[in-house]
């Protein structure tokens, strides 16, 4: 762990910097083997101390300030804000990660559970008796449709016009009987 400490007004003693480096080895269980760079910064502001440490990792900044009229009970009070932030960030990290692995399993078992060669949906409409050119202008109407059913006002029957792949053209589907 590397500590640099400032003083303001405070001279920053081995044994401040001892201390901060005993303290802030209760985060060590957060961050197993990976090396931590702490910024702390101590000042004297009237008959207060003042102690700010801070340090980021991976993306994400920890900083805490406390006052006291003892630095060591300051550097204290920092070391808890610090744990309880580190802690609160790995809880919710982990959270999110259960809930995604949550989601994926769903996902899996969705395309496990798939259904195949089944109707999965009807939908009704309402078949006119039309010529093929109105059911041609009625299916040019609606751009997202690629068929029309219609009866054929000459045969009386049930008839289908159909957008072909080309998109300008159509075709139509007429039964045999």
């Amino acid at each position: 762990m590397n500590i640099n400490i400032t003083g303001k007004d405070l001279k920053a003693t081995e044994a401040i910097k001892d201390y901060i480096e005993k303290k802030m080895s209760r985060l060590n269980k957060y961050y197993e083997n990976e090396e931590l760079t702490v910024q702390a910064m101590i000042k004297i502001e009237r008959e207060l101390q003042i102690a700010e440490i801070s340090f980021s990792n991976k993306g994400e900044s920890f900083r805490a300030v406390a006052e006291n009229k003892d630095l060591y009970a300051s550097i204290d009070e920092d070391i808890d804000i610090l744990e309880r932030q580190v802690r609160k960030s790995k809880t919710k990290k982990e959270r999110m990660n259960k809930d995604d692995s949550i989601k994926m399993q769903a996902t899996s078992l969705e395309e496990k559970n798939e259904i195949q060669d089944e109707v999965i949906k009807t939908t009704y409409y309402e078949i006119k008796p039309m010529a093929v050119e109105d059911a041609k202008l009625k299916l040019q109407e609606r751009p997202g449709a690629n068929f029309l059913a219609y009866i054929d006002i000459d045969t009386n029957k049930v008839n289908v016009i159909y957008r072909l792949k080309d998109g300008k053209n159509f075709g139509v589907a007429v039964p045999e009987a």
